[in-house]
């Protein structure tokens, strides 16, 4: 019995060593660093035939660990070749989780290579131990040819918001137009149609500060005589991105080489905002006082969700907060706030003043802004109390003789 018990506990602990061994790998796989590769721009777009081609390539460390020392390999095929054997590995190094690396790869392609689409191979790894993993994307060489007539212009351009503040995110929509007015037009006695075809369509920033995160439009099909179609691209404005206009290039494969074409889409980024101004002196008497501001939109274009909020140390306001809503451009409120110090003491400057702050919150397109009227002076004021007192007495004699001077004066008449 006890020989049994033995070798049921002995199985036991041997199932649970193999299960830890197997188990190992799989929770090693878990944490262990992977690698997504994409090309994020083909410069120019399409390739040109006979020319060189650019090919931004980013890597990210989609795992749960380092990668210790990555590469990135490009695989080129009739009709590309590298501009040096040399450049066919480039080393990204170490790629915490996370992060990501972007490589240039530079690209001929042949003179006799056909217009379509091509592939090529980019293969990554995460050290020089481990396998590659490779992953195939396609490249479009040249314009398709096609014998319509039809031609697009750029009808309007929308921005949203109208005008970017530096930080901002939004969107730029293009409506392009078939300038066409009928479905077919004959040229030396051979009909053809007025269709527009759009094969593709990207927009580039021509400015620093300025970035595009939409990926080119392909393949938007034919447009009518007369038609449009709406292309919406999603900007972002950099921080320290400067004032004034950016521009970017639109540029649009068409039926043809001969139909394509290149559109400027202008930018205007501007940082002015709310401001707040006290309209009236802010003094506050015997702990309590009413402040009065204006507030006034600055910016180009309207702002919308406007709230005001003052703050002072040990003082109360009411409202808390001032909601104002939309503002259109050069717009004026005028608003006010009852103060009053609450039952904690209110820190002063050494000359009495209370400074508070006035914070205005608003939106500007889908971006939320904060700016803040700072350091500004609640003078403290008290009515003196022998003044006060003199007041009272002189009231009171004011009543006493005012009886008793009519009292003289009707004795005396009589």
């Amino acid at each position: 019995m006890e020989l049994i018990k033995e070798r049921i506990i002995a199985a036991f602990f041997s199932l649970l060593l193999i299960a830890s061994v197997f188990a190992s790998p799989a929770s090693a796989a878990v944490g262990s660093a992977n690698l997504k590769v994409t090309i994020v721009e083909t410069n120019p777009y399409p390739a040109k035939i006979g020319e060189y081609l650019t090919l931004n390539i980013q890597v990210e460390n989609v795992g749960g660990d380092k990668a210790d020392n990555a590469d990135i390999e490009i695989v080129p095929e009739y009709p590309f070749t590298l501009d040096s054997n040399a450049n066919t590995i480039q080393n990204i190094g170490a790629l915490n989780p996370g992060r990501t690396a972007t490589k240039e790869f530079y690209l001929y392609v042949d003179k006799k290579a056909q217009k379509g689409v091509r592939s090529i191979d980019i293969r990554v790894r995460t050290g020089q131990d481990s396998p590659w993993s490779e992953k195939t994307f396609d490249i479009r060489i040249g314009t398709e040819t096609f014998t319509s007539k039809g031609t697009v212009e750029l009808a309007e351009i929308i921005s949203s918001p109208e005008i970017f503040m530096p930080g901002d995110r939004g969107t730029v929509t293009v409506t392009l137009r078939n300038t066409a007015t009928t479905p077919t037009v004959t040229i030396d006695g051979k009909d053809y149609d007025t269709n527009a075809r759009i094969q593709a369509a990207v927009l580039k920033p021509l400015s620093d500060g300025i970035t595009v995160s939409e990926a080119p439009y392909y393949e938007m099909g034919l447009v009518g005589p007369g038609d449009s179609i709406k292309l919406t691209f999603n900007v972002e404005v950099e921080d320290d991105a400067r004032e004034g206009i950016h521009n970017f290039e639109l540029a649009i494969e068409g039926n043809s080489f001969d139909y394509n074409s290149k559109k400027n889409i202008p930018l205007k980024v501007d940082s002015s905002n709310i401001k707040v101004i006290p309209s009236k002196p802010l003094r506050m008497i015997d702990g309590t006082a009413t402040v009065e501001f204006d507030v006034a939109n600055t910016h180009p274009n309207e702002l919308n969700s406007v709230s005001i909020r003052p703050e002072a140390e040990g003082i109360k306001f009411y409202p808390a907060e001032y909601f104002i809503g939309p503002m259109d451009p050069d717009e004026l409120f005028t608003i006010e706030f009852d103060a009053m110090i609450d039952n904690s003491e209110a820190i002063k400057e050494e000359s009495g003043a209370i400074i508070m702050n006035v914070t205005a919150n608003y939106n500007n397109g889908i971006n939320r802004h904060e700016n803040v009227a700072g350091n500004l002076k609640l003078e403290t004021d008290s009515q003196s109390p022998g003044n006060s007192s003199t007041a009272a007495i002189a009231g009171g004699l004011l009543l006493v003789c005012i009886p008793a001077a009519f009292l003289i004066y009707r004795k005396k008449k009589q």
